[in-house]
Parts: C-alpha cells; structure tokens; sequence
C-alpha cells in the first residue's frame, strides 16, 4: 500500500512513517500543501493521511483539488482544531475521515484499516512478482520461501520501484525513499543501488529499464 502523509509537524510525521513503514507500507513524506498538490497530481496515492494546516496550501484546498480531478483516494484529515465546522468542511470537501491531535497511532493505523475495506484495498503483507516474493513486513525478497541476501539500500529501492510497478519512478523519488526526507545525498548516489539491484533481478526476468533524465521502470517479462 502507497500512502502519502502530508503534514507539517516533521517529528508526527516521521512517527506516522516509521509506524506505517514498519507494517510494510511505501510513505511518501509531504510537509506543504502547493508540493503536497503537485505530488498527488502526478504521482497519487492509495490513501492519504492529511494535515488541515498547512503552509503554502491549506488542507481543504489539497482535499478539493483531489477531487476535482476525480482522484477518489481515500483521506483521513488530521486537525489540532476542535471546532465542528472545521470537521464538517472536510467531510464536505471529500475526506472520508478526520481524526484530532493528539492520537494514538493503534487509532489512526486502525482508521485506514477501515477506509481500505471500505474501498476494497488491501494491505498486502507480501507482493509477487514474476517468480519472486516481496514480503514487506520482514522486508525480504524471496524465491521458492528462500530469502535472497540483499543489502538494505538495494531492498529499500526495489520496495519503491515495486509500489510503482510499470510506472517510471524519478531518483528524487528513489533517493527520498532509500536515504530519508531532506537528504542531502546526490541524486548519482542511487546508481549503483539500481545497477546492482538489476543484475539480481534479471535471472528471475525481472528488469529494471532507465529512462534517462526521468528515472527507472520496474518490468516483469510475460512467462
């Protein structure tokens, strides 16, 4: 499951990544609301976890902009504000849930759980692609149940490819996800990862095409 949180707190939002990270999901870290727009415009999500106040952009705005381009993710609002028109205004605009800070994580964590069923997502503990096994909450990859010794930044980029499957995934993007939000490493540091990643994939049929100057494709060849 891909989940996009957008939040300005950089200390909650981390939490809520380690917390969703360590089930096994792909997080993608937004803390304005105009990066926050253009993200979910060309990059979406399976469900977004949305902060109300955010700089550059509120989060109501974000919410009608994602529904104005007929993207029907589902949104859980988080808001520090106890004010009932806040609440109602989000609901009006498309979120199918809010929740007040403070909260427990068990909460939030169970609130997704919901809006998934309801939209009929499932939170895959394990991913297959082609002969291999992507088992996210152990983060290993594995073949015929044997797990294949990867190294971890090699793990952590085809866990980012593989949530975008058949999509081109940027090495901004890679380098976000290997190396963490506001990472100063540079965007060449990802090449090596890739390459040697691609010489493991490839016996399986498995590739990694470039696309240069875009970033990298995970593809499955056809048995």
């Amino acid at each position: 499951m891909r989940i996009a949180v957008i939040e300005d707190n950089e200390a909650l939002s981390r939490a809520i990544a380690f917390r969703l990270r360590d089930r096994g999901h792909a997080v993608d870290l937004l803390h304005d609301g105009l990066e926050a727009d253009r993200f979910l415009a060309q990059e979406g999500a399976d469900l977004i976890v949305l902060d109300l106040n955010l700089p550059g952009m509120d989060g109501i705005e974000v919410l009608r902009a994602l529904r104005r381009r007929g993207d029907g993710a589902p949104v859980i609002l988080l808001t520090a504000r106890s004010e009932t028109a806040e609440r109602v205004a989000g609901l009006d605009a498309g979120a199918d849930d809010y929740l007040t800070k403070p909260f427990e994580m068990d909460e939030l964590e169970a609130r997704l759980r919901a809006m998934a069923r309801r939209k009929n997502l499932e939170f895959m503990e394990r991913d297959t692609f082609g002969p291999l096994v992507f088992d996210r909450t152990s983060r290993q990859l594995m073949h015929d149940e044997t797990p294949l010794e990867i190294p971890r930044k090699e793990i952590a980029t085809l866990e980012c490819l593989l949530e975008r499957r058949g999509r081109i995934v940027s090495k901004s993007a890679l380098i976000t996800h290997v190396y963490g939000t506001g990472s100063d490493a540079e965007e060449s540091a990802i090449e090596p990862h890739v390459s040697r990643l691609r010489k493991r994939l490839e016996p399986y049929g498995i590739k990694i095409k470039t696309a240069r100057g875009l970033g990298y494709m995970l593809e499955v060849e056809a048995s």
